[in-house]
């Protein structure tokens, strides 16, 4: 049973402050709670449904505490419109990995604020084998319920870390890395030789990337666009540009 004070802490999860105090964050979903079980957080609590458990095989070891509980129950204290059959509350992790050098391909994301984005993002990053993904500390949190979801399990397997650009700009240069910015003016991607290691920078959804951080670009790059149309769309989605553009780096890095 999930009793009125535990759906209340559950709730309050929703907003970093209380994150924050309590040391904790929420996953939901089936798929996100399966793949946190299976990952180095730490489970304090696990809130599912008979079907869920005996599905899943969940061992006590995976988990401090196992609640089994009934469907509707958990639609109490979901944050989700359509909720599924499990729910995991996580501890906050007190400590962050910084690597010293970057991979062949890294994003560092300027100020990105739309949690769906970040989770979307995240996913990209580990669908391309990206294994540190850079945010400036203004960027949505990592443990925000939308960003969790949006990610589907991919937090799990991608490094996340909030520093200065100028911090990850020492990385990048000292790990011999280009540093590249996505611009709606810049050398088209499918034309251009790219770098082979390369920081890649992701401005913000609606101001694109601060002209603070354009100062320390090496690499102006774009997307074209095929529109035939005199007016089409102004630009595309952070993160749909971000996956066409790790798309074309992969693909003249391994083909």
């Amino acid at each position: 049973m999930i009793g009125k004070s535990t759906i209340k802490q559950l709730k309050s999860l929703a907003l970093k402050k209380y994150r924050q105090k309590e040391k904790l964050f929420l996953v939901e979903g089936n798929k996100n709670v399966l793949e946190v079980l299976r990952s180095n957080y730490e489970v304090t609590q696990l809130f599912a449904t008979k079907a869920f458990l005996s599905e899943n095989h969940i061992l006590p070891t995976q988990a401090k505490q196992i609640a089994e509980v009934t469907e509707e129950e958990i639609k109490k204290a979901s944050q989700l419109k359509n909720p599924q059959h499990s729910l995991a509350v996580c501890t906050l992790p007190t400590d962050e990995f910084l690597p010293e050098k970057t991979d062949d391909l890294s994003v560092y994301l300027d100020d990105i604020q739309d949690p769906g984005n970040l989770g979307t993002l995240i996913r990209i990053c580990d669908w391309f084998g990206i294994s540190q993904l850079f945010c400036s500390p203004d960027t949505a949190d990592l443990y925000n319920p939308k960003v969790i979801q949006a990610s589907m399990g991919s937090f799990c397997r991608v490094n996340v870390s909030y520093i200065p650009f100028e911090t990850a700009f020492t990385i990048a240069r000292n790990s011999g890395a280009t540093v590249c910015g996505a611009f709606l003016k810049g050398k088209n991607i499918y034309t251009e030789e790219l770098p082979l290691k390369v920081l890649l920078v992701i401005g913000n959804e609606g101001k694109g990337i601060s002209e603070s951080v354009e100062k320390s670009i090496e690499y102006k790059i774009t997307i074209p666009g095929f529109s035939r149309k005199n007016e089409g769309a102004e630009s595309l989605n952070a993160a749909v540009a971000t996956g066409i553009i790790c798309a074309e780096f992969k693909r003249q890095q391994f083909f």
